[in-house]
């Protein structure tokens, strides 16, 4: 199998861990739990996450991550590490994933711009990064694998963000 395509499959949980939330707030039962991460508290004035970064999308994100990273390292062994669990390697990465989109989302509720409003670029790559930092302890790829996992996920999020908003998932296209 392609080099290339290993590395972007071993960064496939942290993807598909990033859809979960919005996923998650469409499931009848899991939306009534909108306990925020940040549980309100303000620095500066202003929230530290704001109302839409939830412990129902934190949970089921990593949930998402690590089920993907058990259905799929299985199958690409040259990129698995041997002694971690590839359920807890997936996990792994989706928590880096959401760790990431958080952090841009504070950085976004100190710089003022609103909650939901597009940040572009940091909006598309936040998660990819957060994964790549999450992921260093157990592996590490060449410079060049990252920067492609970076733009392939960064062309992910613009296609699969408009195809979330064409089904009504997502109330803007980027």
């Amino acid at each position: 199998m392609n080099h290339f395509f290993l590395v972007l499959i071993f960064f496939l949980p942290a993807g598909l861990a990033n859809l979960a939330p919005v996923i998650a707030n469409k499931i009848p039962i899991l939306n009534q739990w909108k306990t925020p991460i940040d549980f309100g508290i303000m620095l500066n004035g202003k929230r530290l996450l704001g109302d839409n970064k939830t412990w129902r999308g934190l949970v089921f994100g990593i949930l998402v991550g690590a089920v993907t990273g058990w259905l799929t390292y299985q199958y690409i062994s040259d990129v698995a590490v041997q002694q971690l669990s590839h359920f807890w390697i997936g996990g792994l990465l989706g928590g880096g994933a959401l760790f990431g989109d958080s952090l841009e989302s504070f950085f976004k509720r100190q710089l003022n711009i609103p909650s939901g409003s597009s940040w572009f670029p940091y909006d598309q790559i936040d998660y990819v990064l957060g994964a790549i930092l999450f992921s260093l302890p157990i592996v590490r790829f060449s410079v060049l694998d990252y920067f492609s996992v970076i733009g392939f996920y960064f062309l992910a999020h613009l296609l699969t963000s408009f195809i979330g908003f064409k089904l009504k998932l997502k109330d803007k296209p980027i």
